[in-house]
């Protein structure tokens, strides 16, 4: 397995005092290079809209082979590019570890892994085999203890801890929003915090100040896609011209050709 060290643009994103990293999350190449075109340097994939996109369900382990298509599609074009693998798609280590090569090898400078509230140590096993096997690939681990659980902060702690003993590079909390335990974790870690941008939550430059590298939009963007479709169908049906942004068919097509 290659020894070269990732991208040291990706890591260098992280360690910026007051500017973390906005990183907006893709569900294929239009969005993708949309995203890039806008002068984002970073784009991560979306579990849930790379599952919704094929009608299966997130968080199952059934997108292995979806979320490296996906990769391998984005991998090769000039932003940097991190993606969600849920757990690993495994409970085997060396599994995750060669997901992460297949990952590498597509392109992709990060990878993002949840615990899923697994016991610590088995996750701590996972990301300690991903940076054996791809010691360049930036890890941003993922616990679910507030997302999933009650947030109980000493656990919390214990499984960041833990996971950057194994070796993680970055560390991510989705579902925390208070500023006050925002604050508490930043005293306590060595490493980049990561939250996930809720729209009820602190704004970015707020989370800047706190103190947080790393603001990733998660699934937002996709269910706002969404929505806005549905919008739009509502204004066509009542007669109104559909509000919001329309991106013209030639800028949809300027990576490639087309055909309506």
């Amino acid at each position: 397995m290659t020894t070269e060290p990732a991208p040291a643009s990706f890591a260098a994103l992280h360690h910026r005092p007051g500017e973390p990293l906005l990183l907006p999350n893709a569900w294929d190449h239009a969005s993708a290079a949309a995203l890039a075109a806008r002068g984002f340097p970073a784009i991560a994939t979306s579990s849930l809209a790379v599952a919704a996109a094929v009608g299966l369900p997130d968080g199952r382990g059934a997108t292995r082979e979806h979320t490296l298509r996906l990769a391998r599609t984005l991998g090769s074009e000039p932003y940097l590019l991190s993606v969600d693998a849920e757990d690993g798609f495994s409970d085997d280590p060396d599994e995750v570890a060669a997901l992460a090569g297949r990952l590498w090898a597509a392109g992709a400078v990060g990878i993002n892994l949840e615990d899923g509230l697994q016991p610590a140590a088995r996750h701590a096993a996972k990301i300690a085999a991903v940076k054996a096997a791809v010691p360049g690939l930036f890890v941003n681990a993922r616990t679910d203890t507030y997302w999933l659980g009650d947030g109980d902060e000493t656990d919390t702690l214990h499984r960041l801890d833990a996971y950057r003993q194994a070796g993680a590079d970055g560390v991510f909390v989705p579902g925390l929003t208070d500023p006050g335990r925002i604050g508490t974790l930043i005293r306590h870690l060595d490493a980049p915090l990561n939250v996930l941008y809720s729209p009820t939550g602190p704004t970015v430059p707020r989370l800047a100040a706190l103190g947080v590298r790393r603001v990733s939009l998660g699934s937002l963007l996709y269910r706002r896609a969404l929505g806005a479709a549905l919008d739009a169908m509502a204004d066509i049906t009542a007669g109104r011209t559909p509000g919001g942004t329309t991106p013209s068919y030639d800028e949809v097509c300027a990576p490639g050709e087309g055909r309506a």
